[in-house]
């Protein structure tokens, strides 16, 4: 499990103006929840583009008045205009109690379809799963190795490990294999040429009958 350990300070006070106090000291301001209290805190932007700016899941360790909160990142916004993080949300992970979460798909193997001249092309990125801490994983994996031209595989090829439920729906395509324009039109010219063979074969037949 990839993990990133930050340590933040306590903010006693809350609401906008406090708010907008901490974004021009260079703060961003942050609450986490999940835990049976509510804790407002801020952290540095160094540490929290470490969080936010990645692909990967992660857990993330908070240290905040010398205990740590093992949490994931639930929320992140942004200004409309800037795009600069104003407002961070994390979800404290407590051992026995379910987390849904979106985990991001990696293949492996190598498709006969894409060795013949297809392109792998991936319409979902994450996958909804429903877990507990002590089960939670940071990836889920998709074997593409049976995936030929013109196929595709979806949420429920994927071997789930146990104590993981998908939340999202089983027939949704995660992958598929596009066959070309040139080497659709080069199949379809082939396919022609062995109708038209087959046919005169036929006529021969029927002419000598």
């Amino acid at each position: 499990m990839n993990t990133i350990a930050i340590t933040v300070e306590p903010r006693s006070e809350v609401g906008s103006k406090s708010a907008r106090v901490a974004r021009n000291e260079g703060l961003i301001p942050c609450v986490m929840y999940g835990g049976g209290e509510v804790i407002h805190f801020t952290s540095n932007k160094k540490d929290l583009k470490d969080v936010i700016y990645t692909p990967d899941f992660q857990v993330v360790e908070i240290t905040i008045n010398g205990k740590t909160h093992r949490c994931i990142l639930k929320n992140t916004q942004f200004h409309p205009v800037s795009e600069a993080i104003e407002h961070v949300d994390f979800l404290e992970l407590i051992d026995g109690k379910s987390v849904k979460v979106e985990l991001p798909v990696r293949f492996e193997g190598s498709s006969p379809g894409v060795k013949n001249g297809g392109k792998l092309q991936q319409s979902l990125r994450r996958i909804k799963v429903k877990t507990t801490p002590e089960n939670l994983i940071d990836q889920l994996v998709l074997n593409i190795s049976k995936l030929k031209l013109g196929q595709a595989i979806r949420v429920r090829d994927i071997q789930i490990a146990e104590g993981i439920e998908v939340m999202s729906p089983p027939g949704t395509p995660v992958a598929t294999v596009e066959i070309p324009r040139a080497l659709r039109s080069a199949t379809g010219g082939v396919e022609e040429e062995e109708e038209e063979e087959g046919a005169a074969s036929s006529e021969e037949a029927s002419a000598e009958a």
